[in-house]
């Protein structure tokens, strides 16, 4: 199984925003749902936002609600993740993979994951 490759990140002010990709192309990401997932420094991993296979269905974690927008292209290979009114808190490495529900995503293998995007939110 190949790695999803994640992009977009950088050092970002207050207030800003970004829009992060995740190219994931081939099995099982074109059939699955997929998620971003962000783990700030010393936390654990955490979800974030979900989108389905079609693109028709969208889920979001209740702390991004209304700042965090997922979308995916039609070929199924690149899901995107657009931020807004970016804040300190907001400072982790952004990852994406498969979304199985709000269980089995902590089961993933450690190796599915790719290197994921670092995010900085800094004055």
């Amino acid at each position: 199984q190949a790695q999803p490759v994640e992009s977009g990140g950088g050092l970002v002010q207050p207030g800003g925003s970004l829009r992060l990709s995740c190219v994931a192309s081939g099995p099982p990401f074109d059939y699955y749902p997929m998620g971003w997932f962000r783990q700030p420094l010393g936390k654990e991993r955490e979800f974030l936002a979900a989108i389905s296979a079609t693109a028709q269905t969208t889920y979001f974690a209740d702390s991004v609600k209304g700042r965090f927008i997922i979308s995916r292209d039609e070929s199924r290979t690149t899901v995107f993740l657009q931020i807004t009114d970016l804040q300190p808190e907001d400072t982790a490495v952004y990852y994406c993979n498969t979304y199985q529900g709000p269980d089995r995503w902590r089961t993933l293998p450690e190796h599915s994951w790719g290197q994921g995007t670092r995010v900085t939110v800094s004055a």
